[in-house]
């Protein structure tokens, strides 16, 4: 094999604006110099976090829903829903599926992603 999983890559109007909302939400830094056109939320020293996020500015606006969206999860699931909310993400819905709940978001460009409710390491 000749390839490896690099990172996740999202469209965006302002890169910078949504670096810093992702880099918030994963407690993470941002590369050095982001900009509107490109900005780089970069994985923690352990590694364990997720991949790497870039965001590039493109042309078009977000028009329809993501087929790529992110998971999070989490064992304070009311808390930490409260503090996306405060960082700028906004409630969509929410789901109970087969013993799963999770809520939809969107970050401050409209992207959803999910916060997953983990319930097993109580």
């Amino acid at each position: 094999m000749s390839n490896t999983f690099f990172g996740v890559a999202i469209d965006c109007v302002d890169a910078a604006a949504v670096a810093n909302f992702w880099a918030k939400v994963l407690g993470r830094q941002i590369a050095d110099h982001p900009t509107s056109e490109h900005a780089v939320v970069l994985v923690d020293d352990a590694a364990v976090h997720g991949p790497r996020l870039a965001f590039h500015q493109v042309p078009e606006p977000k028009t329809v829903k993501n087929r790529v969206h992110l998971d999070l999860i989490a064992t304070e699931f009311e808390a930490e829903t409260d503090r996306l909310v405060g960082l700028g993400a906004q409630k969509v819905r929410d789901v109970e599926h087969s013993g799963t709940r999770w809520t939809t978001f969107r970050d401050v460009e409209g992207n959803e992603f999910d916060l997953i409710a983990d319930d097993t390491r109580r």
